[in-house]
């Protein structure tokens, strides 16, 4: 495989050519000057306080850099991620990390309300988590790859997916992966994102999650993935993504 350029990488054409100067190039100079003028709303759905970050933390940050806006939904407040304390203790902790990362990213945290470890997927919880996100009415949608060892994960991308299909596919919707191997399975990036300009930040926001202890857990995986995701993409380091092939905007081709 060669080299891919910047202009080859990530991308819904306009929405990352504007957000993050690494996407493909727009159908012409009108669409890509409306593109970078702008703003556009970014939603990124997780299970757990520290998903986000470590999934597409450094996509965030190049959103926000931007002037874009981005609201971080945690489907829990990681209310059983912390041995030896309460279930009420560990959401007040892992829900003031969460906030602290966002702070990091500049993006906006919302919590979904279900409990970790205790999600759902049924009539009321698709429509509920619907509504949640349509009042957002975001242009791009991040969630978890739905092959993945951990059921919240699952129920995470099973929600934004059916949403995405409920409300007639308005929005671009991507999947991150998240302890690649451990956790996300089988996972095969069609974009990529340069992140060399934001990953100091993307490793800030998460080590703000200090109580998973990310130092000696989750981070050294991720900071391996993302110098991996890099080599497959030509730079030094990257984030990968899949990105769903019935996306609105499908006339610009797209380099795998």
């Amino acid at each position: 495989m060669g080299n891919i350029t910047r202009r080859d990488m990530l991308g819904r054409s306009s929405l990352f050519m504007a957000s993050m100067g690494a996407g493909l190039a727009p159908a012409g100079a009108n669409a890509e000057a409306a593109a970078a003028t702008r703003k556009l709303k970014i939603a990124v759905v997780g299970a757990h306080p520290d998903d986000p970050e470590s999934g597409c933390g450094g996509a965030i940050a190049l959103y926000t850099d931007q002037g874009h806006d981005v609201v971080i939904f945690y489907l829990t407040r990681g209310e059983t991620g912390i041995k030896g304390v309460s279930m009420q203790e560990a959401a007040a902790i892992r829900t003031a990390e969460a906030g602290k990362a966002c702070a990091i990213l500049k993006a906006r945290p919302v919590f979904v309300g279900q409990i970790n470890g205790q999600t759902e997927v049924n009539r009321s919880r698709y429509d509920d988590f619907r509504k949640l996100l349509e009042a957002e009415n975001p242009d791009v949608v991040f969630t978890h790859w739905p092959i993945d060892t951990h059921r919240d994960h699952r129920v995470a991308s099973l929600l934004v997916y059916d949403a995405w299909l409920q409300g007639g596919k308005k929005f671009d919707l991507y999947y991150f992966e998240v302890d690649q191997g451990i956790q996300t399975q089988i996972f095969h990036p069609t974009h990529y994102v340069d992140i060399a300009q934001s990953v100091s930040r993307k490793k800030a926001a998460c080590y703000a999650h200090s109580s998973q202890h990310p130092d000696t857990d989750f981070w050294p995986l991720h900071e391996a993935m993302d110098r991996f995701r890099g080599m497959e993409c030509g730079v030094k380091d990257a984030e990968g993504y899949v990105r769903h092939c019935q996306n609105p905007e499908l006339t610009v081709p797209v380099r795998a």
